[in-house]
C-alpha cells in the first residue's frame, strides 16, 4: 500500500517536471544531449527501477521495500524547479533597466481632434496626431512642435542637466519632461518607433543575445553530457560486478547523472551577459548584443571621428579682429548682415553671435554664395565679402596682408577663418571653430592610461587637425579624409593587427563603424549612424567609452569565473557521486543530496553574476 500511495505521490511532481523529460529526450534522440538529459535520464531510471519493485512487492517480495527511489525522483524534480524559480526572480532583478525606461513613458496623450482636446490612451496615438504637453508632463510620443515655447528637460535620453528651449520646428522625444510653457506639437514617431521604445529593444535584444563565449558552453555541453553518461554507467556497472545489489548500483547511477548536470554552465554565460548589458543601459550605454559586450574587451585602438563626436557639432564664434582701424562691433555687424542670406553652418555661427549682442543688422538688397570659397553680399552703400583668402584675392580685394598674422594665429589654433572685406577693402577676420566637449580630453586620457591608443579621423586640414588634437590629447592624426574613405582607413588599422573601435556620429561615419570590430554611435547622432554601431552612447558623453570598455572586460572576467566554478564543481562532484569517498570509509551520495549540490552550484552562479550590478566606472560616470 505504501509504494502505491507513494508512486501515486509522483504523477504531480513528474507532470510539473515534464519539459525536462520532453527536451532531455528530444535532444537524445537528435544526438545533442544536454543538462536537461542527465535531469530525465537519472530520474526516469529513479521512477522505472520504483515501478519494477512497487510490482515485486505486490507479489510479496518485501526486500524491496527499502529500495524505492520515488521520493528521490520527486525531490530531484522538485529542487532543480525551485532552483529554475529563484533564476526567474533573479534574472527579474537583472532587467531594472528596462522596467525604469519603460516607466518614463506616460500612460495617457491629450491629443487636439476638431479643436478639442481629448484624453486618450498612449497606444492610440498615430503618426501626425496634434498632441498637447502642459508643464510638468512628460511626454508620451516623438513630435516637433508647431505652437508654443517651452524648456524641456532631456537629461534621461542626452545626460546634459540644463533643460533645453523649445520652439516652433523643434524636435521633442517621448519620456522626457516639459518643465515650462505649453507645447502643441504633431506626432511624428509612435509605439515602438519613438526612441525611448527603441532604446527598450535594443536593451532587451542585448540581453537575449548570445556572445561567442556562450558557444563554448555549448560545445562543452554536448561532449560532456555522453561522458557523464558513459561515466555512471561504467561506475554502477563497477560496483554490480564488486558484488553490490542492483539498489546500491542504481544510487550510484542516478547520483552521478543529477549532480553532473550542468545547469550552472549553462547560466554561466546569459546571466553575466544580461547583468552586464542592464547595468550599461543604467550608465547610457546600449550594448547592441552580446557579441559586442565580449568584443568591446579586445579593443587596442579607438579611432574618434572629429566633429559632432569629439566637438559639440555646432560651430561658434571664438574671436574678431579688426584691422585698419576699424571697430570689432562694426566687423561684426557688416559680416553678419552678409550673412543673413547663408544656410552655411559658419555664417549662422557669425549671425548668432550679432544677435546675442542685441546687434541691428543692415538690410539685404543683394546676396550671392560661391560654394566653399565665401559669399558677397550688397547692403544700401555697401558691398560686403566674406571667405576666404583666395576668394577675396580673386576679388581684388586690398590690403589683405595685414590680416595674415592673424590667420596663422587662427589656424595653429584650429580655428577657422573667414576674411572680411568692405568696398575692396580687407576691415578684419572672424574666427569660428567648433568648441570641444568637455568629455572629449578626460575620456581620452582615461583611455591612453589604460595602453588603448587614441586616433582621430577628420576631413580638416592637417594643421587645423592637429591644433584639435592638441586640445584633447590625441597625438595620432588622420587628416584630409574624406567621408567614404574613413572604412578604409580602419580597414587599414585591422590590417596592421590591430582591434579596432570606431566612435562616430555621423551618416559619413557608418560604413566605419560597420567595418570596425565594434562601433560606437553617439545617442544624439543620426539614425543612420545609431542603426550602424554596436554599441550607442545615450547621452553623446564620451566618458562612457572607457566605461564601456571596462564594463566589457568585467563582464567577461565574470563569465570565466562563472564557468570556471561551474567545471570546477563537476569535477569534484562526479568522483563523490561515483563513490569515491566509500572506498575509504566515507558516505555514499544521496541522489537527493545530489540535486541540492547541483542547484547549490547553479544559485552560486547567478549571485557572481549579479556582482556585476555593483560596478563603478574608471571615472566614477
Amino acid at each position: 500500500t505504501f509504494a502505491r500511495v507513494e508512486s501515486l505521490l509522483m504523477v504531480p511532481i513528474l507532470v510539473m517536471g515534464y519539459r525536462f523529460y520532453v527536451v532531455g529526450f528530444k535532444a537524445l534522440v537528435k544526438g545533442g544531449a544536454n543538462m536537461d538529459s542527465l535531469i530525465a535520464l537519472g530520474t526516469t531510471s529513479a521512477v522505472a527501477w520504483s515501478l519494477y519493485a512497487t510490482v515485486q512487492i505486490a507479489g510479496g517480495a518485501h526486500r524491496f521495500v527499502e529500495e524505492l527511489y520515488f521520493e528521490t525522483a520527486g525531490v530531484i524534480i522538485t529542487l532543480i524547479l525551485l532552483g529554475k524559480t529563484l533564476e526567474a526572480l533573479t534574472k527579474g532583478r537583472t532587467s531594472d533597466a528596462i522596467k525604469k525606461l519603460l516607466g518614463l513613458s506616460p500612460k495617457t496623450a491629450t491629443v487636439v481632434r476638431e479643436g478639442t482636446e481629448h484624453l486618450i490612451d498612449v497606444d492610440e496615438v498615430q503618426t501626425g496626431d496634434v498632441l498637447v504637453v502642459r508643464p510638468g508632463e512628460r511626454l508620451p510620443v516623438d513630435g516637433e512642435v508647431v505652437e508654443g515655447t517651452g524648456a524641456v528637460d532631456e537629461s534621461m535620453l542626452t545626460g546634459e542637466s540644463l533643460p533645453v528651449e523649445k520652439a516652433p520646428g523643434s524636435s521633442l522625444f517621448g519620456g522626457t519632461m516639459n518643465q515650462n510653457g505649453r507645447l502643441v506639437f504633431r506626432a511624428t514617431k509612435v509605439g515602438k518607433d519613438t526612441a525611448l521604445a527603441q532604446i527598450v529593444r535594443l536593451v532587451e535584444e542585448a540581453q537575449g543575445s548570445k556572445a561567442p563565449i556562450a558557444a563554448l558552453a555549448d560545445q562543452v555541453s554536448g561532449v560532456f553530457v555522453p561522458i557523464v553518461f558513459a561515466l555512471a554507467v561504467l561506475a554502477a556497472a563497477a560496483w554490480l560486478l564488486t558484488g553490490h545489489e542492483v539498489a546500491f548500483s542504481l544510487t550510484i547511477f542516478i547520483a552521478i547523472l543529477v549532480i553532473a548536470c550542468p545547469c550552472a554552465l549553462g547560466l554561466a554565460t546569459p546571466t553575466a551577459i544580461m547583468v552586464g548589458t542592464g547595468k550599461g543601459a543604467e550608465l547610457g550605454i546600449l550594448f547592441k548584443s552580446g557579441e559586442a559586450l565580449e568584443l568591446a574587451r579586445g579593443i587596442t585602438t579607438i579611432v574618434f571621428d572629429k566633429t559632432g563626436t569629439l566637438t559639440l557639432g555646432r560651430p561658434e564664434v571664438t574671436e574678431v579682429v579688426p584691422v585698419d582701424g576699424h571697430d570689432a562691433d562694426q566687423l561684426l555687424v557688416w559680416a553678419a548682415s552678409a550673412e543673413q542670406g547663408s544656410e552655411h553652418p559658419l555664417g549662422k555661427a557669425i549671425v548668432r553671435k550679432a544677435q546675442a549682442g542685441q546687434t541691428t543688422l543692415l538690410p539685404l538688397t543683394s546676396f550671392e554664395a560661391f560654394p566653399g570659397r565665401g559669399i558677397a553680399a550688397q547692403t544700401p552703400g555697401t558691398e560686403i565679402r566674406v571667405g576666404t583668402l583666395a576668394f577675396l584675392t580673386d576679388a581684388g580685394v586690398k590690403n589683405l596682408g595685414a590680416l595674415e598674422a592673424a590667420t596663422e594665429k587662427a589656424a595653429a589654433q584650429g580655428q577657422t577663418s573667414l576674411l572680411v572685406a568692405v568696398d575692396g577693402r580687407a576691415v578684419g577676420l572672424i574666427a569660428v571653430a567648433d568648441e570641444v566637449k568637455p568629455s572629449s580630453a578626460p575620456a581620452v586620457r582615461a583611455l591612453r592610461q589604460r595602453g588603448i591608443e587614441v586616433i582621430m579621423v577628420t576631413g580638416d586640414s592637417q594643421r587645423t587637425a592637429e591644433a584639435m588634437a592638441r586640445q584633447v590629447g590625441i597625438d595620432h592624426v588622420l587628416a584630409e579624409v574624406l567621408p567614404g574613405d574613413k572604412a578604409a582607413q580602419i580597414r587599414k588599422l585591422q590590417a596592421e593587427g590591430k582591434h579596432v573601435a570606431m566612435v562616430g556620429d555621423g551618416i559619413n561615419d557608418a560604413p566605419a563603424l560597420v567595418q570596425a570590430d565594434v562601433g560606437f554611435a553617439i545617442g544624439t547622432g543620426t539614425d543612420v549612424a545609431i542603426e550602424s554601431a554596436d554599441v550607442v552612447l545615450v547621452r553623446g558623453d564620451l566618458g562612457a567609452v572607457p566605461t564601456a570598455l571596462q564594463l566589457s572586460r568585467q563582464t567577461i572576467r565574470n563569465i570565466h569565473q562563472n564557468l570556471f566554478w561551474a567545471f570546477g564543481y563537476n569535477v569534484l562532484g562526479i568522483p563523490v557521486a561515483a563513490g569515491v569517498l566509500s572506498l575509504f570509509g566515507g558516505p555514499l551520495l544521496n541522489p537527493v543530496f545530489a540535486a541540492a549540490a547541483m542547484s547549490l552550484s547553479s544559485v552560486s552562479v547567478l549571485l557572481n553574476a549579479l556582482r556585476l550590478k555593483r560596478f563603478r566606472p574608471w571615472g566614477g560616470q
